[in-house]
């Protein structure tokens, strides 16, 4: 892509982001000066990243706003430099069909095909689906597609997905392992317990999904990751250098 092509990429409409924001809960810990870096950071996610239609949508303004706006938070403390080098978000109606290869245990390989409502490739696009992504639709507390996939692209800036991002200064990785491992393993061995109610069982795939999980709730549910797994939350907000359950400041 030239840098004229990049150049001439919308940026956000002034009603765009007014109205992202007010339908954003994520981002409703941020003060009046963090908001103004935030919609900073999102106008240069998407000189660098198109956000792209496909299955018959159209994106617009407000489309782009809200992906480029949740995307630029989870690296508002950060840098844009950790979502590496890929050009695109692609964007569908509704949940998209994808063919993985499984393998079962006695060897056999096979293909599945299964709708999925967001998907981070190593090296390629982050795929989302518009239905899912909206904002203002009712969901369980915690849960947001456009969140847990950039974090999965966090996650893969130190090459496969792990659940463990490169992690800056202000993060112990082996406290990070530690505790990341611990509850991880919990919740393989207690997951379907009361206790465990509140979480999204798809944390229970990977430690990979358990990270990106887990992101999702420090934005969108910060009270209750805190609760229930406070050092978890410790190490998010350090790694994040954001605070979300402590509310607004400015």
């Amino acid at each position: 892509m030239t840098w004229l092509e990049r150049w001439r990429r919308p940026g956000i409409e002034p009603w765009a982001w007014t109205g992202a924001v007010e339908r954003l809960g994520s981002v409703h810990h941020l003060g009046r000066a963090d908001l103004e870096r935030l919609r900073a950071l999102a106008q240069r996610f998407l000189v660098r990243k198109a956000v792209t239609g496909a299955g018959g949508l159209e994106v617009d303004a407000e489309m782009r706003a809200v992906i480029a706006a949740q995307a630029a938070l989870l690296v508002l403390n950060l840098d844009l430099s950790y979502y590496g080098t890929f050009h695109q978000v692609i964007v569908y109606p509704g949940t998209f069909l994808v063919e993985h290869e499984e393998t079962d245990e006695a060897g056999v390989v096979h293909r599945i095909r299964r709708p999925l409502s967001g998907e981070a490739w190593h090296q390629g696009p982050v795929i989302l689906s518009w239905a899912d992504a909206r904002p203002g639709v009712p969901r369980p507390p915690g849960h947001n597609v456009v969140i847990h996939e950039f974090a999965h692209k966090l996650d893969m800036a130190g090459g496969a997905a792990n659940g463990r991002p490169p992690l800056h200064g202000g993060v112990d990785p082996s406290a990070w392992t530690r505790d990341f491992t611990a509850a991880w393993e919990r919740f393989q061995h207690e997951g379907d317990g009361e206790q465990w109610a509140w979480l999204d069982p798809y944390a229970l795939d990977s430690p990979a999904e358990f990270f990106s999980v887990a992101s999702e709730y420090f934005f969108e549910a910060p009270a209750l990751l805190q609760e229930h797994l406070p050092a978890i939350y410790g190490h998010l907000k350090e790694f994040y250098r954001q605070d979300p359950a402590a509310g607004r400041a400015g």
